[in-house]
């Protein structure tokens, strides 16, 4: 039979669908537009997510009246009614791994199979996935969050934290560096919390494992909130330039009310502090964030100490969202909500910022000999990242694709820097 997986939501989302691909390719079945079995894996982190994830739903069934369809993940985890939908396998965020299962006792029933467990008692749901390409391979390693920021359902969806056996990261990163991946991005839904449920084994304690991993080029967090970059992360950082030049750290806000309504665990002035503590000892580093425009409460004036604080700090790149009302948090029962003219004209003036921002940074590197690993070959032109997230475009032939390429940064041509021999 053939399958397709439909895909919405962040990376932690996209390793588990790949991870149910490869058991469903394992067991015969082919992957197809096509598709004989559809599998919805959904996102609910806004209104509009759980939005997207029904219409997917109803145009499926529409228009593949006879496949076996398949719902799961975050929304079905946190829905009300859920054995009402229009699915065959309802699938909670418990038990992905047994998607193959699943589907073949369907095929013999054809009964309903609702499979949703309680996700606060879950425990880490082991997985394993080889199919990348060879440039860049995702490793989930931890899965929940205890933050429960006031925009924010995940917690509700994802359950505690919970952390994959030590033993068990470090044999899939082996096992991805045997297969000529040159980089491995550690991913979880709150990365940096990893080893919080373990005895005595903490993310630093990890990072310094991984790093001694032989053949490993690249390691890179995805995701880590400021609070988890304590010493001991930070002390692998200076010592160990495996570690990329680049870290995502979510700000959300520069403006203390609004970081306080949101129920952040820092101030504007800690996350400053911070960056200046990382740059001390990666002074070229870039450090990428997001940010929400438009929060219940944010002014005009709290929103340019936003800005502010964007300048003060100096990001390489922003992402924007407007705030999205989720229903079941408590941002969604605050007063003060703002239109949606107001958040949009916010959203387009971060962006700006953001661009001025990108172009800065990139400009410093104008001159620089840097190594770039091609992911994609497109008019005669290889494109791929450095370890600090550049985005490269360098004249060459497609059998450097995924091989280190080193050269000179010659100028920017936004998006890309332009690099040649």
């Amino acid at each position: 039979m053939k399958f397709k997986i439909i895909t919405l939501g962040c990376k932690v989302n996209t390793y588990e669908s790949n991870v149910m691909r490869d058991l469903l390719l394992n067991n015969g079945y082919k992957e197809d537009g096509e598709a004989d079995i559809f599998i919805i894996n959904t996102c609910t982190v806004t209104n509009t997510s759980d939005n997207k994830s029904l219409k997917e739903l109803r145009k499926i069934r529409r228009n593949y009246p006879n496949a076996i369809v398949v719902i799961c993940g975050c929304m079905i985890q946190v829905k009300d009614n859920i054995e009402n939908l229009d699915a065959d396998i309802i699938l909670g965020n418990k038990s992905k791994s047994k998607i193959v299962e699943l589907i073949e006792e369907y095929k013999k029933t054809g009964e309903k199979i609702v499979c949703v467990g309680d996700i606060m008692a879950a425990s880490f749901e082991h997985m394993q996935l080889n199919n990348f390409n060879r440039t860049r391979a995702f490793v989930k390693i931890e899965d929940g969050c205890e933050n429960y920021c006031s925009y924010c359902i995940i917690p509700y969806a994802r359950g505690k934290v919970r952390s994959k056996l030590k033993d068990d990261v470090l044999n899939e990163i082996k096992a991805l560096v045997a297969s000529n991946h040159r980089e491995v991005v550690l991913t979880g839904i709150h990365t940096g919390h990893y080893g919080a449920d373990l005895k005595n084994y903490s993310f630093a304690d990890l990072l310094r494992d991984i790093i001694k991993i032989e053949g490993l080029e690249r390691l890179r967090i995805s995701s880590i909130e400021i609070t988890e970059l304590d010493n001991e992360v930070l002390d692998v950082l200076k010592k160990s330039d495996i570690i990329v030049s680049h870290l995502h750290v979510p700000l959300q806000s520069g403006s203390d009310t609004i970081l306080k309504l949101m129920n952040r665990k820092y101030d504007k002035q800690y996350f400053i502090d911070k960056i200046k503590q990382i740059r001390q000892i990666r002074p070229d580093i870039s450090i990428t964030t997001d940010i929400i425009a438009g929060f219940p409460g944010e002014t005009e004036e709290l929103f340019n100490e936003t800005l502010d604080t964007v300048d003060k700090i100096k990001f390489a790149k922003i992402h924007v969202f407007p705030f999205s009302l989720r229903k079941g948090t408590k941002a969604c029962e605050l007063p003060n909500h703002l239109d949606e003219a107001t958040k949009k004209e916010r959203v387009k003036r971060l962006i700006a910022t953001s661009k001025n921002l990108e172009i800065e940074y990139m400009e410093k590197f104008i001159g620089q000999e840097v190594v770039f690993i091609p992911e994609v070959y497109r008019d005669g032109y290889l494109i791929g990242h450095t370890g600090n997230y550049l985005l490269v475009k360098f004249l060459g032939s497609p059998d450097l694709l995924h091989q280190d390429v080193q050269g000179v940064i010659t100028e920017v041509d936004y998006p890309y820097v332009i690099m040649t021999k």
